[in-house]
């Protein structure tokens, strides 16, 4: 239903002296810098965050990795939150969906950007594709009676999901494939 958001493949070519089918974890640790911050940039558009995940590679294991993500993520600042969410996008719907869903969908969108000045994120992990539609609507509903501050909160923690989401499906070897149920 909803058209998936792009992870570039980025960890896809091989570094020198790898061999094909090493994991992925292993590629992002052995990455040059550059190439691991753009990854990282794709996960989550805070340089700042990215830039702290690169300099505190090698990561023993996933989970030490998206322990480290999930810390760098509650250490962004207003500026370094702005910046994220500045990165990301409004999910669409797939373009064989009903014309009256990317009209409610287009709507529900332009009136939470009008309210808070930036993309609506939503973390869909846990709900099936079906599901994403009126999640995402029923979100956005919910959301725009929130003051300011309390929705920074709440897209702070919605962009730590996404950013855990997609690092996770970029370090499991799928670098070239599409973060299906995030908002970018």
């Amino acid at each position: 239903m909803f058209a998936p958001s792009a992870i570039p493949a980025t960890l896809s070519p091989q570094l020198p002296g790898q061999r094909g089918g090493e994991p992925g974890l292993q590629r992002f640790n052995a990455a040059a810098a550059d190439v691991a911050e753009t990854t990282l940039l794709a996960c989550c558009g805070s340089r700042r965050w990215a830039q702290r995940l690169v300099a505190h590679r090698p990561y023993p294991d996933l989970d030490a990795l998206l322990a480290a993500a999930d810390e760098a993520g509650y250490d962004l600042s207003q500026a370094d939150l702005y910046e994220a969410l500045a990165d990301e996008s409004s999910a669409a719907l797939h373009p064989g969906a009903p014309q009256a869903a990317h009209t409610a969908l287009a709507a529900a969108h332009a009136a939470y950007e009008s309210r808070f000045g930036h993309a609506f994120v939503i973390c869909l992990d846990g709900y099936r594709p079906e599901e994403y539609l009126d999640q995402v609507l029923a979100g956005i509903r919910a959301r725009l009676g929130h003051e300011p501050d309390e929705e920074r909160a709440v897209s702070a923690e919605q962009l730590r999901g996404l950013a855990r989401s997609r690092l996770a499906h970029v370090v499991a070897n799928h670098p070239e494939s599409d973060v299906t149920g995030a908002s970018r």
